[in-house]
């Protein structure tokens, strides 16, 4: 067997495929509820069955996977459970999509017949967004996958709605209610989305019924006036309140309407006379309601006006009622005024139609007695990640109302209750009945509807874990550790999942939430197809491979601030994966496939010391950043850590070991380049699991093949060395400071300088001596001299590092009128482009007219030009300096 090698080049695709396989098929995930381990679970927030991952999706499942990952290197016993959610609306309007093209309807097939054609259609499309997870490198249980509409779910909802039937929380009331028109169902108050519109506040007179004067009312929505059943005013508005208890006359109606007050109405807003609609208006029907106020519906469910309206509106849809109303007011001569006004209006958040307040008969759970124990949870036992999520939890928790379960759909857990057509009894039993307990009657009716999708989703930690049956892991893993998701679905979601876990297991579903931020582009706009800045995560994966990728949106996941993402940024870390990569075939290249039996601190040298301590502050580095969710920290902790102290400093400070005589210290480096490759590439795991498996599996002393279950390393105290650090300093700083030197000054490599260090101690002196031969061949040097009275000639360049003067003797050795005139040149072309840059942004028509982010550029190109004419003025004065 020959000694192990990686490919000269790193291609992603078949390394991804081989590992992702290989992962799966060993079950690699699957873990033992009975094994040792404390338990690390996390349930995935199920994306809907007709989705596929967008890049809110791709954070979302890496800062998971990192999560997943870096537990199970802490030695937890760690279950990270995947699953899909049936999306009872938005999978319903995808199939009856595809038989409309077909020229059918659900009507035409009937619900048995059409959710047999869900189902089939959920086995054959349904499935890509969960490919798209395995291609993300999500680290779940496929062998625990998970359906909101399974057996198993649809046990625990059965059992769920059963019990809280009984416990009087969940009741059937004729209600207001969200309705959409285009998807025909019932919607909570927090799947309607809120859009400014531009609309009109109409301006209406109505008279008074005793003949004694007009009143004035202002509303958006002339056409539900035909629904009107009485006005109110403040009783504290003195031009209005002397009008309470008298009646007007409803225009082109002709209903009287009682004149009423109330508080809630505002005096400051239209005329401060308000039009009461309580079968068209959320606070209508309050206000309705208290004051014992009738009920008229003139709209039907389709938005079309029905018969409570008078006969010439009806059958007009409600836009073409609005113009109709409008008409007739206008040849009655009521309209004051119609005046341009901007104003909040409610759409559907899966079709985007505008909603219609709708009064109908719907299932409903009773919310506030569920609340306060949510509330009380947080941060008692759960914590909310940024801090700043828990005002916004606790406010809609204080203001919440019953939530409408019920939605007129057949895709979804039809509700559990049944009437007696003979008795009217309702029935709401575990187990689907037969016969009437009241009157012993089998003529039972179903309720048709369905209900909420997001209903089952609240019982998603415990639904999972095999609830409401016994399960080793209910018992092992509830409650999860933590929760990851987007703040849109806080309420949807986060907030009822609280309730339910603590109604139906006595304790909070999850110890921790993590609310991750946005991925905006890269002028920071919501990315939106409309506007064409999507970026596609799997196009991503294609192009810079899945650890690129994820790399990516770790690096700018910090706490709180948005991400904004561009493709080049993707592209930059690909480039960091070939670094790393490049950095494992040297190291393996200069490896034995048999390491020395030795303690890696027992290594000598200062590139020894110094990486081994710096690797024991990357652990701890690591640990902190990812306990306390600072995503950005881990990554960019590995990416400095990676490219510019292994990569750009130790591999090149070790080549004299590696190549030289010296057998021990060869051995020795040897044993140390190992050790710190092995262990980065595991606190590099998480995050990147592809390359690093990939690169672990072929690396000598490794145990076994595996690194998704490696440990995480262990601490070496005995290679905390600051001494090493303060040494390396000094030593980059002299390396750094005359390579600077020669380059600015364009100094051929093959040109030959010396050094002169005038220390500022014998310790600093003891280290320059220590490692001369590393800084000359670091720093392209030939000779080194250092000690407390060395002195540099006139024409030198020089710096100053930790208080140590260094000289590098220049006569002969630099052509200095031809620099300078190299300079002047370049500095009269920048001066030219700068006055040509800051002449467009004076121009206020440029300012004005040009897009933002073009402006933007031009002001970022003069700031880098004037950064970079300055320092050339700074170098040509060094110049002159130098030359006397």
């Amino acid at each position: 067997m020959g000694k192990p090698e990686l490919a000269k080049g790193y291609e992603p695709k078949d390394v991804e495929t081989k590992w992702r396989e290989h992962w799966e098929n060993d079950q690699t995930f699957t873990p033992d509820p009975k094994a040792e381990g404390e338990p690390y679970s996390i349930v995935i927030p199920p994306p809907n069955v007709t989705g596929v991952l967008h890049m809110g999706h791709a954070l979302n499942q890496t800062i998971q996977d990192v999560l997943a990952r870096f537990h199970r290197q802490q030695g937890r016993n760690v279950l990270w459970v995947p699953g899909t959610d049936h999306a009872g609306i938005a999978t319903q309007n995808v199939v009856e999509r595809e038989l409309k093209k077909e020229g059918l309807t659900r009507d035409d097939l009937g619900r048995e017949k059409f959710l047999e054609r869900v189902w089939a259609w959920r086995e054959d499309k349904g499935g890509t967004i969960q490919n798209q997870i395995r291609r993300m490198g999500s680290s779940v249980d496929w062998t625990r996958e998970c359906f909101t509409f399974d057996d198993q779910r649809a046990k625990a909802v059965r059992k769920v709605f059963v019990e809280l039937f009984k416990q009087g929380l969940i009741y059937k009331g004729n209600y207001i209610i969200n309705w959409c028109n285009r998807c025909h169902t019932a919607l909570a108050d927090d799947e309607v989305e809120h859009e400014p519109k531009p609309g009109k506040l109409h301006h209406i007179r109505y008279s008074l019924a005793d003949g004694s004067g007009d009143i004035v009312i202002a509303t958006t929505r002339p056409e539900t006036m035909l629904a009107d059943t009485a006005i109110a005013v403040n009783p504290e508005d003195d031009r209005f309140k002397h009008l309470i208890g008298k009646t007007v006359l409803l225009p082109l109606v002709g209903r009287e309407l009682p004149v009423i007050g109330d508080a809630y109405v505002d005096i400051e807003f239209g005329t401060g006379c308000l039009k009461v609609t309580p079968a068209h208006d959320m606070n209508d029907w309050e206000l309705g309601r208290k004051h014992g106020l009738e009920v008229i519906a003139i709209l039907d469910e389709d938005g079309y006006v029905n018969e409570n309206a008078p006969e010439k509106y009806r059958g007009m849809f409600k836009e073409e009622a609005r113009a109709a109303v409008m008409a007739d007011l206008e040849a009655e001569g009521r309209v004051v005024e119609v005046a341009d006004h901007d104003h909040s209006v409610g759409v559907c958040y899966r079709c985007k139609s505008v909603i219609e307040p709708h009064v109908s008969t719907q299932w409903f759970v009773s919310m506030k007695p569920l609340a306060e124990k949510a509330r009380a949870a947080v941060p008692a036992k759960t914590r909310i990640y940024p801090e700043h999520w828990t005002k916004t939890y606790y406010e809609w928790l204080d203001n919440i109302r019953d939530w409408c379960i019920s939605r007129q759909i057949w895709w979804g857990h039809r509700i559990p209750a049944w009437t007696c057509l003979d008795c009217g009894e309702l029935i709401v039993p575990e187990t689907d009945p037969t016969t009437c307990p009241k009157c012993g009657s089998a003529n039972l009716e179903q309720d048709p509807d369905v209900l909420d999708t997001w209903f089952s989703s609240a019982l998603w930690p415990f639904s999972t874990m095999g609830w409401p049956d016994k399960t080793p892991e209910l018992d092992k893993y509830y409650p999860t550790a933590v929760l990851v998701t987007g703040f849109d679905i806080l309420f949807f979601w986060v907030a009822r999942m609280m309730m339910m876990g603590l109604q139906f297991m006595d304790e909070v579903p999850f110890r921790d939430v993590y609310i991750h931020a946005l991925v905006r582009d890269e002028q920071g706009k919501k990315m939106s197809k409309s506007t064409g800045n999507v970026i596609d995560p799997m196009e991503m994966v294609d192009k810079y491979g899945t650890d690129a990728t994820r790399f990516t949106l770790c690096a700018f996941a910090a706490m709180g601030r948005d991400i904004k993402l561009s493709e080049a940024r993707i592209e930059g870390y690909r480039h960091f994966v070939n670094k790393i990569w490049n950095a494992a075939r040297f190291a393996l290249m200069n490896l034995p496939e048999e390491l020395p039996a030795m303690d890696p601190a027992a290594a000598g040298g200062l590139a020894n010391k110094w990486i081994l301590h710096r690797l024991e502050e990357v652990k701890d580095e690591v640990r902190a950043a990812v306990e306390g969710y600072r995503f950005n920290e881990y990554a960019q902790t590995l990416y400095r850590f990676i490219w510019n102290e292994f990569c750009d400093w130790y591999l090149e400070m070790i080549k004299p070991a590696l190549y030289g005589e010296d057998e021990t210290a060869k051995a020795a480096t040897q044993k140390v380049l190992a050790a710190v490759l092995a262990e980065t590439m595991i606190l590099l795991h998480p995050v990147m699991p592809f390359v690093t498996q990939e690169i672990w599996s072929v690396l000598p002393g490794t145990p076994g093949e595996d690194i998704a279950t490696t440990p995480f390393p262990a601490a070496r105290p005995q290679c905390r060395d600051a001494g090493s650090v303060a040494a390396m300093e000094l030593f980059q700083g002299l390396v750094s400071a005359a390579r600077n030197i020669r380059t600015e000054l364009h100094i051929e490599p093959q040109v030959k300088l010396d050094m002169l260090v005038r220390t500022a101690s014998d310790e600093d002196r003891a280290i320059i001596e220590e490692n001369a031969g590393l800084i000359r061949f670091l720093a392209r040097i030939e000779g080194i001299q250092a000690g407390p009275d060395e002195k540099g000639p006139r024409a030198s360049g020089s710096a100053v590092v930790r208080g140590n003067e260094l000289f590098v003797p220049l006569e002969g050795k630099v052509d200095f009128e031809a620099e300078l005139a190299r300079l002047d040149k370049k500095l009269a072309k920048l001066e030219k482009d700068l006055t040509g840059v800051e002449k467009k942004l004076a121009n206020q028509g440029f300012v004005s007219n040009a897009p933002a982010e073009v402006v933007e550029k031009e002001k970022e190109k003069l700031a880098a030009m004037q950064e970079e004419r300055d320092k050339l003025a700074a170098l040509r004065g060094r110049i002159q300096s130098v030359m006397g």
